[in-house]
């Protein structure tokens, strides 16, 4: 598969995961990377450069989970419509205040209660807005390294929030002290955002607007000669500019896509995921590990375990999609929440079903809440309709789910999160694969 996978498609596919964890239009980082090609092209950056341009757009958004809980704790929000407002908020103090007022408190109860959250944002939300962004950025940074990507790149990424007077974030960097991908990457975000939300004329002002404050004056002059062509606009918002954006990259910088650099970009995006909640780290990991131990004891062959865990590690990339007011509630939740929830799966499968090659792993791995007695989700499958990957890792996903600590309840023993499975043999659970589980972790000492 890696032969003919290009690592290209691979990442602007995972992208959309990204925009839906930042509560942005499917295809942000895809047109943003469209946007800022082009001023790239335009400043005449040689195809090296480009190149890092290009992963550095594409990945900008890469940190975007590690904060999401915190957001939700901080502000008493919903994480996803707070990021979604933030992208189109100024420098100005109106626009800074209106944001606090319209995001603050809004999942608290009473207005008393939202009262001293949007008090305590007043009074604290420069110290609060640099933990998050630092957070996000040199997660974002550390997560690009372990994908093999150069420090272009990564620095790109890391200083996404710096502005060119001085006033951004984690560094405050000011003038060419900001790494070149990250100027552009943060005009062509912005513009992007405001061209979805307002047009073209509204992207424009807004650029020039921000010129010498946010933006560094010599790339808004750029942008101004690439949106002078009307071309450029149409292929922005045609249905195939992720085909467009493919093209984009100089193929003569092209990395190969070897099996291991495949597991290492799975292991990667379910970091992204595991990010998400405090209660979730290393969740995908572990289902990857499980998952990949029960095939061995069924005896599926090597090549097969490798796709397998792939799948494993990928399973919850939907629930980038899902706020954190739901997934970290201590509660039991409402009927809206919990269909929120039950959208993840599908969300999964869209997502990796972007990727042509990914075809049959995205039905594995978005069916993972299927259940043998036809009682689960996205379908509704039973029985054999249910491929025994899927099944494989149900079990390891049922299995940490319970074992691990979640909001909803603390850390349970192994033996009696097998005793609780047991109950569902048939039903929820595969026996044989629930068997290999627990053969699993004998051999791994985790029962006695």
């Amino acid at each position: 598969m890696a032969a003919t996978l290009k690592l290209s498609e691979l990442i602007s596919s995972l992208s959309y995961a990204l925009d839906i964890t930042e509560g942005q239009p499917e295809g942000h980082c895809i047109r943003s990377c469209w946007i800022g090609m082009h001023i790239g092209q335009c400043i005449g950056l040689p195809p090296q450069r480009l190149w890092d341009l290009y992963y550095a757009i594409l990945l900008k958004d890469l940190g975007c989970s590690s904060n999401a809980a915190r957001i939700c704790e901080l502000y008493q929000t919903d994480d996803r419509s707070f990021k979604q407002d933030f992208k189109q908020v100024g420098a100005g103090l109106p626009q800074l205040l209106g944001f606090v007022f319209k995001n603050t408190g809004t999942h608290s109860e009473g207005w008393a209660r939202r009262a001293a959250s949007v008090l305590k944002v007043l009074r604290h939300g420069r110290m609060m807005a640099d933990e998050l962004i630092n957070t996000r950025c040199h997660r974002g940074a550390d997560i690009a390294r372990q994908l093999r990507f150069n420090e272009n790149v990564a620095r790109g990424i890391q200083s996404l929030d710096e502005h060119w007077d001085g006033s951004g974030r984690p560094l405050g960097l000011r003038g060419d002290a900001i790494p070149l991908n990250s100027r552009i990457a943060l005009l062509a975000q912005v513009i992007d955002v405001f061209h979805i939300t307002h047009g073209r004329q509204a992207a424009l002002e807004q650029a020039l607007r921000r010129a010498g404050g946010w933006f560094d004056p010599e790339l808004v002059a750029a942008f101004r000669r690439v949106g002078a062509r009307p071309d450029f606009w149409r292929q922005l918002e045609a249905d195939d500019i992720d085909q467009a954006v493919l093209k984009l990259e100089p193929a003569q910088y092209a990395v190969p896509l070897d099996e291991d650099y495949l597991d290492e970009i799975a292991e990667g995006f379910g970091q992204v995921v595991d990010s998400k909640s405090p209660f979730t780290a290393g969740h995908s990991q572990r289902v990857g590990h499980y998952a990949d131990q029960i095939a061995a004891e069924l005896e599926l062959g090597q090549e097969r375990r490798r796709w397998l865990k792939r799948g494993a590690l990928l399973h919850d990339v939907g629930k980038l999609g899902v706020s954190n007011t739901i997934l970290d509630k201590p509660g039991k939740l409402e009927a809206d929440e919990w269909e929120a929830v039950k959208r993840h799966a599908a969300y999964t499968e869209a997502i990796l079903g972007r990727i042509e090659h990914f075809a049959e792993l995205a039905w594995v791995a978005g069916a993972h809440h299927e259940r043998p007695d036809g009682g689960g989700y996205p379908r509704g499958l039973s029985g054999d309709a249910i491929a025994l990957e899927t099944r494989i890792i149900t079990a390891a996903d049922i299995f940490d789910a319970i074992n691990a600590e979640r909001p909803y309840h603390p850390a349970t023993p192994a033996p009696q999160t097998l005793d609780i499975m047991r109950r569902h043999l048939g039903s929820a659970i595969d026996p044989a694969c629930f068997a290999a589980l627990e053969q699993v972790l004998r051999q791994e000492g985790a029962l006695s």
